[in-house]
């Protein structure tokens, strides 16, 4: 599987079109379609990993692991709700009044 291919398999497993993609990396909306022919750069590679929340490998396709290494610590909800534009569920963006309330929620939780 091609780094294109890879790209926009995860791009569709977690609801965002390749130009959605692009944009929450910092990219240009139609760079990620250049990689059918080209090598993208380390730079680019590396936005549109984290955005897509794989490792660098995992889309050069090194390895079958999503995640590298470093992020074997837990994860903070928080810091990632706070870090990500736009969450999705089943596709669909949660509007910002349902983020509201799941913080709410989560908050509560040491109550």
């Amino acid at each position: 599987m091609t780094i294109f291919e890879r790209t926009k398999e995860l791009a569709k497993k977690r609801g965002l079109s390749l130009q959605e993609t692009a944009k929450s990396a910092g990219i240009g909306i139609n760079s990620i379609y250049s990689w059918k022919d080209k090598k993208p750069s380390v730079d680019r590679i590396k936005a549109v990993a984290d955005v897509l929340g794989v490792s660098v490998d995992y889309l050069l396709g090194n390895t079958d692991e999503m995640h590298s290494n470093k992020k074997d610590a837990p994860y903070d909800l928080k810091e990632f709700i706070d870090s990500t534009p736009v969450l999705k569920y089943d596709g669909k963006d949660i509007p910002e009044a349902e983020m509201r309330i799941i913080r709410r929620i989560l908050e509560d939780m040491d109550d």
